[in-house]
């Protein structure tokens, strides 16, 4: 999933801030200076993370000849200083895709951690007795580990991700439903990569 970094957001957040600045769009080299980064090949590696996620793109297609905002992002600019990435529907039932989606949604500060965050939407009821129900929006803090008994988003087999229960044993992982009238899923552990932790969430009541 592409969500930004702390560093990714600091580098967009710098273009946005200064695109009326800019005589013509700053190389690489100038980027590195004005945001006192000693590695170019360090900041290569977030610009390109923030092309694949449509926020930045090379100017006339060349990266040495510098780095500008889309047309969305400087669009989107305000929405994406003040949201999260919405990264589209999780299921909590049957593991369905994950969809990926350039969108950003606003999160009470309440909602969040100190770490890099994203949203989901659930889809299903198979954690309903967490008080977690289909429609709802969770937001998760990204990260590749988890504490047994927390809620994560699981990646299964490079395909599917789901929100579940997790609990981790010797050559083990079970996904455990919060619905009595559902049963685990149990993995070995290389097939299923932790993608994050449930760390808030969010309801509408209004009709859909």
């Amino acid at each position: 999933m592409d969500v930004l970094t702390r560093r990714q957001r600091e580098i967009f957040n710098f273009l946005r801030d200064n695109q009326d600045h800019f005589t013509r769009p700053p190389s690489l080299d100038e980027l590195c200076a004005a945001l006192d980064m000693a590695s170019r090949g360090s900041l290569y590696k977030h610009i390109v993370a923030l092309i694949n996620a449509g926020l930045v793109e090379p100017f006339n297609g060349n990266k040495q000849g510098g780095v500008r905002l889309t047309v969305q992002a400087r669009m989107e600019g305000d929405a994406v200083e003040q949201g999260l990435p919405f990264v589209g529907s999780i299921a909590a039932g049957k593991p369905i895709e994950a969809l990926e989606t350039v969108s950003y949604m606003t999160v009470p500060e309440a909602l969040k951690s100190d770490k890099p965050c994203y949203v989901l939407q659930v889809k299903g009821d198979s954690m309903i007795e967490a008080g977690i129900f289909d429609g709802d929006w969770v937001v998760i803090e990204q990260r590749s580990f988890a504490n047994n008994g927390e809620i994560v988003v699981a990646l299964i087999e490079n395909s599917e991700a789901t929100l579940k229960y997790i609990e981790q044993n010797a050559g083990q992982v079970l996904l455990l439903p919060a619905n009595a009238t559902m049963t685990a899923l149990s993995y070995r552990p290389e097939q299923v990569e932790i993608q994050g932790v449930l760390v808030g969430q969010m309801r509408s009541y209004r009709p859909h």
